[in-house]
């Protein structure tokens, strides 16, 4: 039997037991073994989840800890639920010793000499918490990161990566709904919301259910195809994203049956398949994968996902981890091959909607590393604009799902649009280890296990400066010879992006397929001036390895979007006419910044300053100078091999010549006769050298300040036999800058004696003797055709 008393004070009514319970709860209130505070989550709107459920306080202060929870508006569980449970609700936590919470505290909220738990992105030394890092040492505070609390295999023990995924995964649906609807297509899955749109994931789920009850039936457009949904790893990220795909009519195959299923599946379900490690890392040497040394060198592997998965995915869910040692799954460079129109199929598309672009649609990239596994990925989305489209030319746009392109949606903060889940579940894995988390900051001072920090974020800093404040974009027009060396130099530095521009895109994607940090794209500059002033614009400086007769055009885009320009040409006349324009501009163009022109001229400079220093005049100045390949290599009939544009090495060989000897001017014709002035160099003598003038020798006289020479002469250094050879080429006319008609695109094909025959006057029908006659005889007399 129950008997009913009135408590003194504060009108408690309840059995006998209860009133126990309750002086119970009070003399622990009062004599607490610890004091724990839950914070107010204030560094996002979306925030609303908590580390700890009611239920885990419940426990806690029924073991005789003391539990402060900061009042809330925002929080999806409600302070009354806190409150029942037997925690304190007040603004003031400043009594606790232990702090806990789910994102990051605002430096001027955090108390000194406590202990606070909670995601301080971190430990990669983030630029945009190192402030927050500073104050918790300063404050020395000892930090307890979540990211840290790793079981013996160094898996995450604290973690909402399973709502990640179920968010995620929501989210993307919906996307492709409104992805679908303009591309011309209404599919079921205009009835999935955003995850935060349902009251809990059980409404979210009977949305997705509905969905692939439609599809079961045939209501997809059957000008869609196959839809194939790829998830990358095998956490508890894609386990999260399964868990709601797996609500539709599914089938999973295995990768290698993707590209059967994506031609020729069933209409009436979709298709999904999970990517591990071994279905696309191969060591580079061999084709081979080795899980333990993978673990251990990862530098040794590349993925072959963007040639044997990716061509058949329509939704990518990544949800692996990625580290800068680790191979990529896309490139820029891929995004650009998977966004290539597609051949339409066959069959008619349903009632006049167009066939796909392309079959690659989507991403949901859940890990979201910003220029990680996905290396377009360079900017998360939100919550408020989940979704931009990513055109592989690096333009995002977060305002339309239209045009072509790749729609992402890449949301840090996932498990806040499914708060009340994602907060029992964290909260099932914090509570076992509530006493015993890892401490990353003690006492003013990183802990040695985290020392790294420190010098990750010195590193950092000092790219930051190089950065002057963002990555250095640089544009590099032309993909020939010169632009390999370019490109791997300047990607030395993390903190450069070269964008390669050529007008044969097959060359610019190779060189982008070999390079970090570099993407190709197609620009013919003398159809699509637009485009190119759009790229000049978007880009802090432009390097043109195009032929020189286009450096004027380039430069006069640059001096109107004011961006510095660079090459290897020498000065022309057109450039220089433009050197009122770039001042006016303020912007800075260099030319002559090869080998020949270029380094020539540096060490020149510094050759003749250290004579000026040592008081001396210069009375004959003699340079000669050329790129050569190692003499074991220089085994063809030119003594050559080509490093730079072919055309421009054949036209040197054809074009005047001037230079000062004893005080007179000597001038070589153009034509071919440069050839027949050549002279051996033996400076030295270990190697078979010969050289020719280069061009105007004249005009370096007063920009190196040696007017008093008597002998000026800049040359081109070659080994022998190289003249000869190409001497022989001028005479059988197969040098020269004249249209040949036989070589037209538009001509028959030709073969080498033909089109010699032509060249020389001979009928192609000649015998052999004849013919070899009439070539030695033209390449061997000093006529010059």
């Amino acid at each position: 039997m129950l008997r009913l008393v009135r408590s003194q004070g504060r009108g408690f009514r309840g059995c006998v037991s209860c009133q126990r319970r309750f002086q119970h709860h009070r003399l622990h209130q009062q004599n607490p073994k610890s004091v724990i505070a839950i914070r107010r989550e204030d560094v996002n709107v979306w925030e609303r989840r908590a580390p700890l459920a009611p239920r885990h306080v419940r426990e806690i202060t029924a073991a005789g800890h003391k539990v402060l929870v900061q009042p809330s508006n925002r929080r999806a569980i409600h302070d009354r639920y806190y409150e029942k449970a037997g925690a304190v609700i007040q603004e003031d936590i400043s009594e606790a010793s232990l702090i806990v919470g789910v994102k990051r505290p605002p430096e001027e909220k955090v108390y000194p000499h406590k202990t606070y738990a909670f995601f301080s992105h971190t430990i990669k030394a983030q630029e945009a918490n190192m402030g927050l890092l500073d104050d918790l040492l300063k404050k020395e505070v000892r930090l307890i990161d979540y990211e840290k609390m790793v079981d013996p295999n160094g898996y995450r023990i604290v973690a909402f990566g399973q709502w990640a995924g179920v968010a995620g995964m929501i989210n993307i649906l919906h996307g492709l709904g409104l992805r679908f609807l303009a591309l011309g297509h209404h599919t079921p899955f205009m009835h999935i919301g955003m995850a935060h749109n349902y009251r809990n994931v059980s409404q979210a789920i009977q949305a997705v259910r509905d969905c692939g009850y439609e599809i079961s039936l045939g209501l997809m457009p059957k000008s869609i195809g196959p839809l194939t949904f790829v998830f990358t790893g095998t956490g508890n990220v894609s386990k999260g994203a399964q868990d709601i795909f797996n609500e539709l009519p599914f089938e999973y195959v295995e990768p290698h049956e993707l590209k059967d299923v994506s031609e020729s599946g069933d209409m009436t379900k979709v298709y999904g398949t999970v990517i591990s490690r071994h279905h696309h890392l191969i060591r580079k040497s061999d084709g081979l994968y080795d899980p333990l040394e993978y673990e251990n060198h990862p530098e040794l592997y590349t993925s072959h996902f963007r040639e044997t998965v990716a061509p058949y995915t329509t939704c990518l869910i990544n949800g692996i981890y990625w580290d800068p040692h680790t191979p990529r799954l896309l490139r820029r460079l891929d995004a650009q091959r998977l966004i290539r129109p597609v051949i339409p199929a066959s069959s008619s598309p349903d009632h006049g909607c167009p066939a796909l672009p392309h079959k690659f649609l989507a991403i949901c990239d859940i890990s979201a590393d910003t220029g990680g596994s996905i290396e377009f990925m360079t900017e998360c989305t939100t919550i408020e604009k989940p979704f931009c489209m990513y055109d592989a030319n690096q333009h995002i746009d977060h305002d339309s799902v239209e045009g072509n392109g790749i729609l992402m949606c890449s949301i840090d903060n996932l498990p806040a649009q499914l708060p009340i889940e994602a907060t029992e579940y964290f909260g099932d894995r914090l509570f076992p280890y509530i006493w015993e988390m890892a401490v990353i900051t003690s006492n003013g001072k990183l802990t040695p296990k985290f020392e790294y920090i420190q010098k990750l974020r010195e590193r950092r800093e000092s790219e930051q400066i190089l950065k002057k404040g963002g990555m250095k974009r640089v544009l590099l027009l032309g993909a020939g010879y010169v632009s390999g060396p370019v490109i791997e130099y300047l990607t030395r530095d993390a903190g450069t992006q070269v964008t390669v521009a050529s007008n044969l895109l097959n060359q610019a994607e190779d060189m982008a397929a070999k390079y970090p940090n570099t993407i190709a794209m197609m620009l013919d500059i003398t159809r699509q001036e637009s485009h190119l002033e759009s790229l000049i614009k978007d880009h802090d400086i432009v390097i043109s390895m195009l032929p020189y007769a286009f450096h004027p055009q380039v430069a006069k885009h640059c001096i109107k979007m004011k961006v510095n320009m660079v090459t290897a040409s020498y000065l022309s006349p057109a450039m220089k006419e433009l050197q009122k324009s770039a001042e006016d501009a303020g912007i800075t163009i260099v030319n002559e910044m090869g080998l020949d022109p270029g380094i020539d001229h540096m060490l020149a400079m510094e050759c003749i300053d250290q004579a000026k220093a040592d008081g001396c005049t210069v009375e004959t100045y003699s340079s000669f100078c050329g790129g050569l390949p190692a003499p074991e290599c220089s085994d063809n009939p030119l003594r050559y091999k080509f490093s730079w544009s072919p055309y421009g090495v054949l036209l040197n060989t054809i074009s005047p010549a001037i230079y000062l000897k004893d005080n007179q001017v000597v001038s070589v014709p153009p034509g071919g006769a440069l050839l027949d002035v050549t002279k051996p160099m033996d400076f030295m003598p270990g190697f078979n050298l010969e050289g020719f003038p280069n061009r105007d020798s004249t005009k370096y006289a007063q920009p190196y300040g040696i007017e008093s020479a008597h002998t000026l002469i800049r040359g081109t250094l070659r080994f022998r036999g190289f003249s000869s050879a190409m001497s022989g080429f001028v005479k059988l006319g197969l040098i020269n800058t004249e249209p040949c008609p036989q070589l037209g695109h538009t001509a028959s094909p030709v073969s080498w004696k033909e089109l010699l025959c032509r060249q020389i006057g001979l009928s192609t029908s000649v015998s052999s003797s004849v013919f070899e006659d009439a070539v030695y005889e033209r390449e061997f007399t000093n006529n010059i055709f």
